[in-house]
């Protein structure tokens, strides 16, 4: 399809094929009670202290895990059940970390302990911030950044745009697509209620033109006169990125180093407003997500929406297993998530989908030298060079590293897509900033 040329974007980035159409018309669906749950402690910043005791019997909705700073969210029991202990368990990342694991109570029906309604418009800003903490909400694009931290504005500075990321321009995933599509009516209940708290004149939703359902959706659902406007994007990756949606919609480039808040905006993911709707209108934390199952090798694509904490494994078998030649499984999007190492993983806060791939799609090409066609350079949204970054990251030179801007980089991938010499150039920088990240930590425990 031709696109109008009239529609906005950002410079540079890639186009790789989308792969939605396995998921996008389909609605969401939700995902039966398993008798078990294992929830990691760390879904949003520093890990949630523990406020039930082991045997202790358990609530659908109750706190089961108290914030444990700023920077931290309230975790929440996604079943009536039982609290079986605290032991480490296998992360998506493949790390052991500290986890709550849960019993469901067989002989439940399920319904949620919602805790009391809450008016926004009746709460200042700081306690606004505290009631989206103790909901245990945070970005659902992936990042799972707590997202009452992005309500916290420094004094004097002035939020004039609250923006919607709804472009999901991750191939694959469609899990924001049908959010909009069948929950158009909380999404903006959510946007409203953030941004009469930050206090922004207007409210922005950049959706990519693959989605005309879910911008039909959500321009029903806006009142006459009201400052919120749904504009469909370019279809290009990153276009989901903050940075890149805020060109994109504004014509304004967040400098390096700075964030959406130093040009007057600031961003959510369109599920992050469901979110905060559930919670604030209905008194239901944050318990459970919408995740798309698809790929080529799982047998029944899917929209599920999964209680937090099930295993990927029982996930999959919902939707009818993985096909035999199935060699590769990643939990996110192809170009930003990552490989599962196992399936015997829980579903987080951050899961936004759950990918099977064969041999077809995973086979790696031989790796060549650089051939300085500038492809990469193309590809990059934030204007660096990522085939000096990858040379440099080989090397081992993390000082030169930082001095190129290595830690601009937001490893969307899209330099490793277009590089003809199959360089695993967002692997490198990944690594190295990762060593950056080390090593500071370490000056910081000196000092």
């Amino acid at each position: 399809m031709k696109l109008p040329f009239t529609l906005r974007s950002f410079a540079h980035g890639v186009h790789p094929h989308d792969h939605k159409q396995g998921t996008e018309h389909l609605a969401t669906e939700h995902m039966p009670f398993v008798s078990r749950y294992v929830l990691p402690l760390a879904q949003g910043g520093k890990p949630a202290v523990p406020v039930v005791g082991r045997g202790e019997g358990v609530r659908r909705g109750q706190r089961i895990a108290a914030a444990d700073g700023f920077v931290s969210t309230d975790l929440h029991s996604p079943v009536d059940g039982q609290v079986l202990g605290f032991d480490r368990h296998r992360h998506p990342s493949g790390e052991l970390v500290p986890c709550v694991e849960l019993q469901a109570d067989p002989f439940s029906a399920q319904e949620v302990s919602a805790h009391a309604t809450v008016d926004p418009d009746g709460l200042d800003g700081d306690a606004f911030v505290a009631h989206v903490q103790r909901g245990g909400i945070v970005g659902l694009g992936g990042a799972a950044f707590p997202a009452h931290v992005k309500y916290k504005t420094p004094a004097g500075r002035v939020v004039e745009h609250f923006v919607l990321n709804g472009c999901e321009c991750e191939p694959y995933l469609t899990c924001d697509h049908r959010t909009m599509v069948e929950r158009a009516a909380d999404v903006l209940r959510g946007a409203r209620i953030v941004a009469g708290q930050l206090g922004a004149k207007d409210v922005h939703i950049g959706v990519e033109h693959n989605k005309p359902d879910a911008v039909a959706a959500l321009r029903a659902n806006v009142r006459p006169g009201e400052a919120i406007t749904i504009t469909p994007l370019q279809v290009k990756y990153p276009q989901g990125a903050e940075k890149m949606l805020i060109e994109a919609l504004f014509g304004v480039e967040v400098p390096a180093g700075k964030l959406p808040l130093d040009v007057g905006c600031v961003v959510n993911n369109v599920g992050t407003m469901v979110a905060l709707a559930d919670w604030f209108d209905r008194g239901v934390p944050l318990i459970e997500r919408v995740v798309t199952v698809s790929g080529p090798g799982v047998r029944r694509p899917a929209n599920v929406r999964v209680p937090l904490g099930t295993s990927v494994r029982e996930l999959l078998a919902h939707c009818g297993g993985t096909l035999p030649e199935t060699c590769e499984m990643v939990m996110g999007g192809p170009m930003m998530g990552s490989a599962l190492a196992s399936i015997d993983v829980p579903v987080l806060k951050g899961t936004s989908g759950v990918l099977a791939f064969t041999a077809a799609e995973t086979a790696r090409g031989s790796e060549y030298g650089c051939l300085k066609c500038g492809r990469c350079l193309d590809a990059c949204a934030n204007f660096l060079n990522p085939s000096v970054l990858a040379r440099l990251a080989r090397a081992g030179e993390m000082k030169t590293l930082e001095a190129n801007f290595v830690m601009d980089c937001m490893e969307c991938g899209a330099c490793s897509f277009a590089c003809p010499s199959n360089i695993p150039i967002v692997q490198l920088i990944r690594v190295a900033k990762s060593a950056i990240r080390d090593e500071r930590r370490k000056e910081a425990g000196k000092s």
